[in-house]
């Protein structure tokens, strides 16, 4: 008979592997409806922003003297305000949260390549530079053909990120599952061994 770790084991495996390959399938629709998915994602951003402006309200009154409250509560209306905007108008919202997503990648590629000439003498520092241009080139492209890319760049996004993260995951799972039936075959052990 099984032990109850084993089994567990066994268990959070099998869960895990689904999770997986829910978050493949859902990746993929994504990735083929990516209108869709824009729009989902910017009233799941905008439900994120506007709880996040009711938690800076409430804290607002928390805080001690005029100027932190009156502050956080100028955040805590912004906030409010831009979430509710984004709820009621996702498809309008999409443009600003593209734009953004474009002068963050732009932004991360130039602080990618300058960080580049600091460290290009150490190993493996050439995939921070190609890192750095692809993420220049990509705010680039995003920047050039802003406002049309903003229909279907985020769902697209979002559809890579899924996928991605689902196959990472059920690879994981599927190691760890060999390692569960056959522990022999760590590679922890190969490494002590060598």
């Amino acid at each position: 008979m099984p032990e109850l770790p084993e089994v567990m084991s066994s268990r959070v495996c099998s869960r895990s592997i689904l999770w997986s390959i829910l978050l493949i399938v859902f990746g993929l629709v994504a990735i083929a409806s990516p209108i869709a998915s824009s729009i989902g994602s910017a009233i799941v951003i905008g439900w994120l922003v506007f709880i996040g402006g009711l938690v800076e309200f409430i804290h607002a009154f928390q805080s001690k003297g005029i100027g932190h409250i009156v502050w956080k509560l100028l955040v805590a209306v912004f906030f409010l305000a831009v979430g509710a905007y984004l709820i009621a108008h996702p498809a309008l919202g999409l443009a600003g949260l593209t734009l953004a997503l474009a002068v963050f990648f732009y932004a991360e590629g130039v602080v990618d390549i300058i960080a580049w000439f600091s460290t290009r003498k150490s190993g493996g520092s050439g995939w921070m530079l190609l890192n750095g241009i692809v993420a220049m080139f990509l705010g680039f492209m995003i920047w050039s053909r802003w406002p049309a890319t903003s229909l279907w760049f985020l769902g697209t996004l979002v559809g890579i990120s899924m996928l991605m993260a689902g196959t990472t995951r059920l690879m994981m799972a599927l190691a760890v599952r060999k390692l569960l039936r056959d522990p022999g075959t760590s590679p922890f052990q190969e490494r002590r061994a060598a």
